[in-house]
């Protein structure tokens, strides 16, 4: 079952603290189009089941990455894609937003989104993983 979209954008918004609903949006798009260009197959169909219809269609429409972004390359192009970001701001706006889906997801669902990204992703969905 997805979440709805009020649910999710108040979770980015609140986690990301941001000032307004809009805001929260506009981040949520960015990253998720970027993390859609990595994932592949019923993993991204999956976790697209799980987010508001919005954010399925950005995470299922997206641009496809010539190669794998390393979590530092996703924080950068993140921050080129945000207008006024920063690396540290991207980070913290990449958090909001990937905790976000992780709680939409669940455990299983995330493991398996995981493995489909390069080794470091898991910080960035706020569940580290044991090495």
């Amino acid at each position: 079952m997805s979440m709805r979209r009020e649910v999710f954008l108040a979770h980015v918004q609140e986690h990301g603290e941001y000032e307004t609903p809009d805001e929260a949006d506009r981040v949520a798009r960015v990253v998720l189009a970027l993390l859609g260009a990595h994932l592949v197959g019923t993993v991204r169909a999956e976790l697209a089941a799980r987010l508001p219809e919005t954010y399925a269609l950005i995470l299922l429409n997206p641009l496809q990455a010539a190669e794998p972004l390393s979590p530092e390359r996703f924080v950068r192009a993140t921050a080129a894609w945000i207008d006024g970001a920063t690396e540290r701001t991207a980070l913290w706006d990449i958090g909001a937003v990937l905790s976000t889906a992780a709680a939409a997801a669940g455990e299983n669902l995330i493991r398996e989104v995981l493995l489909q990204l390069p080794p470091g992703y898991d910080l960035l969905f706020g569940r580290p993983q044991p090495t």
